[in-house]
């Protein structure tokens, strides 16, 4: 498997700066070669490559060796590697149909992480010490940081990366082992939510935190003291810094949730059922309703941004990949089933209509007569298409082998 581990970075006020200039630095060039690209296009010349321009680095180096001769040859490779995979996500959008999105120049707010290859331009923890652990930087040299937990694999590049005024590096790691857990003989389904941020098919119910409402109201002091700020000025950075703050707290404290969420799910069962959601879909704003005289209609637009934003906060699409991760990591199965009725069906006698669910929390079937929690009802449901989904992928591996 391959897995990423994420550790603060202690880096000194010196190298804190060196790494600020490697980062505006490999920005630069970025947008030089955006540059280059765009302008081959314009005069009808469309034979730049990555190849064409990973070959000028040599020259650049050569020519502006006090800028970018300090750094590791393999970051700035990285950095023309992006934007190649940046136009091939550009092309393959058109081809599909989606909304293109060309590539865009890279503002100092916009580019924000450094890339190396392990052994050229960076080495992970090559300075041992009994209790601090360092990585190399070139240009930058040994960085301390705060390790939290073992590394496991083999590393293959590392990454530092800024969230506002603090430093991480990244390591992604191939070869990373399976620490399979002990069948519980166990499996659920699971029901996201607003009012609950996700409900069992066994009654329980996780709490939706809600984090980013609780901090609206130092959010929204923040902005306002950003707003009267002068543009350019140094007041007006420490009061981006302190915006980027509040939202970097807010994520983490998202992420943390979600992962001791999954963790309880994947430790006590092994099949995990949840809906397949289109979070995107869902956070969707309505289009608008034109009235045919130049006007437009209600769309509930304005409702509908309420929805949206608690959506968005309680984070259904990073708790399920998370999820996923675990549950690959620890030898359990996580399966997603079509959304559709699982609200609106009886767990009891399989009834189906849309006055079954009474309110958000209340459901009585019209067939039998069951009354429950709506969210408990649908977690069943969803459960019960999960283990018919299991046997029929499992008759037909069956089927396939004789």
């Amino acid at each position: 498997m391959r897995r990423s581990h994420k550790f603060l970075l202690r880096p000194t006020g010196k190298q804190e700066a060196t790494l600020n200039a490697c980062l505006e630095d490999t920005r630069q060039l970025y947008n030089a070669a955006l540059e280059e690209r765009r302008e081959a296009w314009r005069m009808g010349r469309h034979q730049v490559t990555f190849y064409k321009q990973d070959a000028q680095l040599k020259e650049i180096r050569a020519e502006d060796p006090e800028r970018y001769g300090r750094w590791s040859f393999n970051c700035e490779r990285a950095a023309i590697r992006r934007l190649d995979r940046a136009f091939q996500g550009f092309f393959r959008r058109v081809k599909a149909g989606d909304k293109p999105g060309y590539p865009r120049f890279k503002g100092r707010g916009w580019w924000d992480s450094i890339e190396w290859p392990q052994g050229n331009g960076a080495r992970w923890d090559s300075v041992q010490h009994p209790t601090v652990t360092r990585v190399y930087f070139q240009g930058v040299g040994h960085v301390r940081v705060h390790q939290h937990r073992p590394v496991k694999g083999r590393v293959k590049t590392i990454t530092a990366k800024r969230e506002g005024r603090r430093w991480y590096v990244v390591l992604s790691c191939d070869d990373v082992p399976a620490e399979s857990l002990e069948p519980t003989g166990t499996a659920v389904g699971v029901d996201m939510g607003v009012e609950s941020f996700l409900t069992t098919s066994g009654g329980a119910h996780v709490p939706n935190p809600r984090r980013l409402a609780a901090a609206a109201g130092q959010l929204a002091i923040a902005q306002r003291d950003l707003a009267r700020k002068k543009r350019g000025s140094s007041r007006r950075k420490k009061a981006v810094a302190k915006v980027a703050r509040l939202h970097g707290k807010v994520r983490r404290q998202r992420l943390d949730h979600a992962h001791k969420t999954a963790l309880a799910l994947v430790r006590d069962h092994d099949l995990i059922v949840h809906e397949d959601l289109k979070v995107k879909n869902m956070a969707a704003r309505p289009k608008p309703c034109p009235d045919g005289n130049g006007g437009h209609q209600p769309n509930g637009a304005a409702a509908k941004s309420g929805l949206n934003k608690s959506i968005h906060d309680a984070g259904w699409g990073i708790f399920l990949r998370i999820l996923s991760a675990k549950a690959e990591s620890a030898g359990r199965t996580v399966t997603a089933v079509d959304p559709r009725y699982t609200s609106q069906r009886c767990a009891e006698c399989g009834h189906i209509a849309a006055g079954n669910r009474v309110t958000q929390a209340v459901f009585r079937c019209l067939g039998c007569g069951h009354q429950g929690h709506a969210d408990v009802n649908a977690a069943r449901n969803i459960l019960r298409a999960g283990l018919a989904l299991r046997d029929a992928q499992k008759a037909a591996r069956e089927a396939a082998s004789l």
